[in-house]
């Protein structure tokens, strides 16, 4: 009889760990996603930067604005502010929605903000470096990013945001 308690209690440690392994599968599956989203939300801004070298090394794209709290009306014609509200649009996930009636906008990544700042501005015939950074709220702690993007946006512990970044590089190919 003992040894039935005894192989019960055993059976029993091991599926709780089993159960604790899934969890911590669940999380980390689930922050990968999210920094997958971030990274293909970086890449769109970077490539409408790309798309755009004249305008973006007059540091149009860059400021101190961060991106994706606020709806924006987007205008018709294509132009920086159209790139830039588009951009802030995907950061809100206004693209997913839930329901029948689609009013529930879903967004992908947790409390999505975007910064682009100008890292190195060359001027007339030199090469400019634009930084586009997506920063967003994970779930479980880790070391605190270097980046400003978003710092101070998810709670007390800065340790629970994440950021990914993307350095545009715009030599000058006499255009």
């Amino acid at each position: 009889m003992i040894e039935v308690l005894v192989a019960i209690l055993v059976l029993a440690v091991g599926l709780l760990g089993l159960a604790g392994l899934n969890s911590k599968m669940l999380n980390g599956q689930f922050e990968a996603y999210q920094r997958s989203q971030a990274l293909r939300l970086v890449e769109d801004m970077a490539n409408r930067i790309r798309n755009n070298p004249k305008v973006a090394r007059d540091g149009s794209y860059g400021g101190s604005e961060v991106y994706g709290a606020d709806a924006q009306t987007c205008p018709t014609s294509y132009s920086v502010d159209y790139d830039l509200c588009a951009w802030n649009e995907a950061l809100r996930g206004t693209e997913i929605s839930s329901g029948s009636d689609s009013t529930q906008k879903l967004g992908s990544v947790i409390g999505a903000r975007g910064c682009i700042e100008n890292v190195a501005s060359g001027g007339a015939g030199k090469q400019t470096t634009i930084r586009v950074t997506v920063a967003w709220q994970g779930l479980s702690p880790t070391v605190a990013p270097a980046s400003d993007c978003g710092k101070g946006l998810y709670g007390d512990d800065d340790r629970l945001r994440r950021t990914a970044s993307v350095d545009v590089v715009l030599g000058f190919l006499g255009e």
